[in-house]
């Protein structure tokens, strides 16, 4: 019975991430590790874990599915990659000396206004425009976004994939395919290191709950990039600003119940 129970949860957890994943971008441990923690008992620091290293996969795929459809740029998000990777295990070392933390319900909020903003407000950037930005200002950007973003994903294991999005749409201007596409390719690096991170800091977590979401989240992820790629720039936007309400209003219902 309690491995049923083990199952379902992990399999919705692993839904949700993985379709906010191939449509956003946005991290896995944002669904995963509260869920977790809430139903499953699993302490905080190793459901965030869990849920980095359900990312890596899922967001590799994605990754995958966005760059054969030609909505992934490397070579211009290389020093936004290493800004990430190197907060995120400066984030993940100071979290690992907090006994529980989660994501603030401030952060949440404000991440439903973000999603509010996709969908009122779509991001017309087009991949010309991209080409045309500052190499030097770009740059500059990128390492301050890169570690507010780093720091984020390291430190509550949650957030960061969504705050990249904002990044690479509002800051950088990508346009909205190929920002979620680099999202996850970065995401993919960071979840690696994060979940690297709070496995040595701490210890390892549960190998079901691990091996579980780490399918689902996979499973649901390459469905959604599917899918996103192959809807047009203003349904994407619109898509993504769901998801990042929908995922809101989860961690907040979630946090409410514990």
């Amino acid at each position: 019975m309690d491995l049923l129970i083990k199952i379902i949860v992990c399999f919705f957890a692993g839904a949700a991430a993985g379709i906010g994943t191939g449509f956003a971008g946005m991290s896995a441990a944002a669904v995963i590790g509260p869920v977790l923690t809430v139903f499953l008992g699993i302490p905080s620091y190793q459901a965030i874990g869990i849920g980095l290293a359900s990312d890596v996969l899922a967001s590799a795929s994605s990754a995958m599915t966005y760059k054969k459809n030609k909505n992934l740029d490397v070579k211009n998000s290389l020093v936004l990659l290493i800004s990430v990777l190197v907060m995120t295990v400066f984030g993940s070392f100071i979290a690992s000396f907090l006994p529980d933390r989660a994501m603030g319900n401030t952060t949440q909020i404000a991440l439903i206004f973000l999603g509010l903003r996709f969908i009122i407000k779509p991001v017309n950037n087009t991949k010309e425009q991209m080409v045309q930005s500052d190499p030097r200002t770009r740059v500059i950007k990128s390492i301050i976004g890169g570690c507010l973003v780093g720091f984020i994903c390291g430190f509550v294991g949650a957030g960061g994939g969504m705050m990249l999005l904002f990044v690479l749409t509002s800051i950088l201007g990508y346009e909205m395919h190929m920002a979620v596409g680099t999202s996850v390719f970065i995401m993919a690096f960071t979840a690696l290191t994060g979940s690297i991170s709070h496995f040595t800091i701490g210890k390892l977590p549960d190998i079901t709950s691990l091996i579980l979401c780490i399918i689902f989240t996979l499973i649901w992820a390459k469905i959604a990039s599917v899918i996103a790629n192959k809807a047009s720039s203003k349904t994407l936007n619109r898509v993504v600003g769901v998801v990042m309400i929908i995922t809101s209003i989860i961690i907040l219902v979630v946090r409410a119940i514990s």
